[in-house]
């Protein structure tokens, strides 16, 4: 279909220089970081079923999030800080930190918000949005999903004072659907991953659209270029190891000129926890932005700021699911055995429960079980690991347990209240 099928009502004609004299626009490298930390649920048995109703490990919480901010967030979050005032913020980047990760942060390492603040108010970084307990609820109650957006946006105004404008689904979990549903709420555009059989020998490293979704636009990720970073960086056995960043900027540079951005996804943990400071991954990282920023022809962009400035090149019609752990055309989104299929279904039946109570703890145990890593622990593959729990077995038998007491006190509570509503009044009521 190609560029012209989609004009803005705002940006036609000259506002669209490369349309209209054929002029090549600079090409943007877009830089995002997903930043999650779920709560860590605690040794739950069934002798603990019906007596204890706390679910979270605090202990285990506090030195997790410790340990991640002294070895990832606080180094990483330096060296963005550097290089963004040695660039005079031509240095930018976007950052999605979901919920759980910020309530943590508060409690735990208010120095890492407020690291992360001083990076906001430089106006080259970005905060997205997101389901706030990077939930897989899109794929389960819509109503849920929408709650969880707003209520992700109204803690990231809180502590930033931003307004996100682009949406990331938790690990790029992607389809028509969802698009259609971002549109309505208002968002510029979405990210998403770039996948061969959707792309049909057409490059990820333009800006897509969606079908039925007006002006909404969709960032590709670069699964290579991204990968090559989060997971074979310290592969020894890699033919490009080691991986230098006037390497991997030669690389970037070598793209076509008609390539209009180049989106590169991944973990924060990528940096001092995924791959360790002796690998080198921070010196790439300091390295990165004026290795790039030597070419005249390539700058950095947010995310909205990449929307923004390009085109829409064709359209992404994704109508079965997709996400960045995509295996397949049936992709399952993690669900891959029967354990984890049954307490995906199990914790989004309690919903009816959840939207006739008024306890506030119970319905934010739900939110917080909700949590998808909870589901990817149960996964037979080797993988990341509740720091609890030893199997995917273990992680199951816990998880169930503390679903079936916190079913327990929804019905106790439905009960209780169907008792008190059909109390009949006496004749002596004074």
């Amino acid at each position: 279909m190609g560029v012209g099928f989609w004009l803005r009502p705002s940006r036609q004609g000259s506002e669209w220089p490369f349309l209209s004299t054929g002029k090549i626009m600079k090409q943007s490298v877009c830089l995002y970081f997903k930043v999650h930390q779920p709560f860590q649920l605690k040794a739950y048995t069934q002798s603990h079923v019906g007596i204890d109703h706390y679910y979270i490990d605090d202990a285990t919480d506090e030195a997790t999030i410790n340990k991640i901010s002294d070895e990832c967030y606080l180094p990483a979050n330096s060296i963005i800080s550097s290089n963004i005032h040695k660039t005079k913020g031509r240095f930018k980047l976007s950052y999605s930190i979901s919920g759980t990760t910020l309530e943590l942060l508060l409690k735990y390492r208010p120095d890492v918000i407020d690291s992360f603040k001083g990076l906001v108010n430089t106006g080259s970084v970005e905060i997205l949005a997101e389901t706030y307990y990077n939930s897989l609820s899109f794929l389960h109650s819509k109503k849920e999903f929408e709650n969880q957006i707003e209520k992700h946006s109204q803690l990231v105004q809180k502590i930033f004072a931003f307004d996100p404008k682009v949406f990331r689904n938790t690990e790029l979990i992607y389809n028509n659907s969802l698009a259609q549903y971002i549109y309505k709420l208002g968002y510029k555009g979405i990210l998403c991953e770039g996948i061969e059989r959707i792309l049909k020998a057409r490059t990820a490293n333009k800006i897509y659209a969606a079908p039925n979704t007006g002006e909404l636009a969709l960032l590709l990720r670069n699964s290579r270029l991204s990968d090559d970073v989060a997971f074979r960086f310290d592969d020894k056995t890699w033919n490009e190891h080691p991986l230098t960043a006037d390497k991997f900027t030669d690389r970037i540079h070598s793209h076509p000129e008609t390539d209009q951005v180049i989106n590169l996804f991944m973990d924060y943990e990528t940096f001092g926890i995924h791959k360790k400071r002796e690998t080198g991954i921070f010196d790439f990282l300091n390295a990165l932005p004026h290795a790039i920023l030597t070419s005249e022809n390539f700058q950095f962009s947010t995310a909205s700021g990449a929307i923004e400035q390009y085109y829409p090149y064709d359209l992404y019609d994704v109508p079965l699911t997709i996400s960045w752990e995509d295996k397949a055309e049936a992709c399952c989104i993690w669900c891959e055995n029967a354990k984890q299929n049954n307490t995906v279904k199990k914790i989004y039946s309690l919903e009816k429960f959840i939207r006739n109570s008024s306890n506030e703890q119970l319905i934010e145990d739900w939110r917080k079980l909700q949590t998808g890593d909870y589901i990817f622990y149960m996964a037979e593959h080797k993988g990341r690991k509740h720091l609890n729990f030893v199997t995917p077995e273990d992680a199951y038998e816990h998880y169930k347990n503390i679903v079936t007491d916190l079913e327990i006190n929804l019905i106790k509570e439905q009960l209780k209240k169907n008792r008190l509503d059909f109390i009949p009044l006496t004749h002596n009521v004074y």
